[in-house]
């Protein structure tokens, strides 16, 4: 029987497409899924923050059927854990919830089984059960990550360290990401789609030049998703000439929203997320930090 000592998994939230770059550029932002894992006789979610109250408790728990499923591709048995569950990632909010929660099933089992899975080792598993790697990538790799994920391979490109705050908008209200798709057409024209395509091509070109005004340019010319799901998502417009009046660069759907992403110089984050708390009052204004690590594992004992 695998032993182990009580050790924490922290995974961040991640923002995916970044406009044009649809299921396949995502970003690490600084809120976070925090496991913290015991020993037990049998398993058992305890929900420990109002983001997570609601989370099943048993088995039944995403986290732990992604751990089984990746003990089992090993041939594995995992030892029964208490994991304590926190989170500042709010659910159905294009927050990368679901994926945040598959990177740490993943990390859970490799601690559990001690597999010493490797970060593509990771990236390929999580990207095989969330089927695109631009949610999952960024929680595992920290920072901008560009990604094609094939049934035969996951590829990806990482930028670490983007220097730029983010202003995330966030509405009380959820927007389920099957009803986000929905939205969507189920073709585009010859046309469209080469327009489409040659926009993302220059945003990852902007992304990796960090020549943050045409980041801005192309982040905001989105013709694969964003026009189906404005009427969703009333934020995003409101947001998106707001923030460029105040120095934003550029302003964008997170995921499959309805959370909005602004990206913003250095030093400016405070005052347009002052000037959009405002203007969107019922929605929650917050600047967080482009997360630089990705999941990790802390060995100290943690006290709840």
């Amino acid at each position: 029987m695998l032993t182990f000592d009580r050790f924490k998994i922290t995974v961040p939230a991640s923002s995916a497409n970044l406009g044009p770059g649809f299921d396949s550029i995502g970003i690490a932002l600084g809120r976070y899924l925090i496991l913290t894992v015991e020993p037990a006789e049998q398993w058992v979610f305890v929900p420990k923050t109002a983001d997570v109250e609601g989370i099943p408790t048993g088995k039944d728990n995403l986290m732990y059927q992604v751990a089984e499923d990746v003990a089992k591709q090993y041939e594995v048995t995992l030892p029964a854990a208490k994991v304590y569950v926190s989170s500042d990632i709010p659910l159905a909010r294009g927050l990368g919830s679901s994926a945040s929660a598959i990177v740490a099933g993943i990390e859970l089992a490799n601690q559990l089984a001690k597999l010493n899975l490797s970060q593509k080792d990771k990236l390929r598993i999580s990207s095989l059960m969330e089927g695109h790697p631009d949610n999952v990538s960024p929680s595992i790799y920290g920072g901008v990550v560009i990604g094609y994920h094939h049934e035969d391979e996951t590829y990806i490109n990482h930028i670490p360290n983007l220097q730029a705050e983010v202003i995330m908008i966030i509405p009380r209200y959820e927007l389920k990401t099957a009803d986000a798709r929905n939205a969507l057409p189920k073709v585009i024209d010859y046309r469209t789609a080469v327009e489409a395509g040659a926009i993302g091509n220059m945003l990852v070109s902007a992304l990796m030049n960090r020549d943050f005004e045409a980041v801005g340019t192309f982040m905001e010319k989105d013709l694969y998703h964003e026009l189906y799901r404005t009427k969703l998502v009333p934020e995003l417009a409101i947001a998106r000439v707001e923030a460029k009046r105040l120095g934003a660069y550029g302003t964008v759907l997170s995921g499959a929203g309805p959370s909005v992403l602004c990206l913003a110089p250095i030093g400016k984050g405070k005052d347009i997320a002052k000037h959009l708390a405002i203007k969107l009052s019922h929605c929650e204004v917050d600047v967080v930090g482009i997360d630089t690590k990705g999941v990790y594992v802390d060995a100290q004992v943690v006290t709840n």
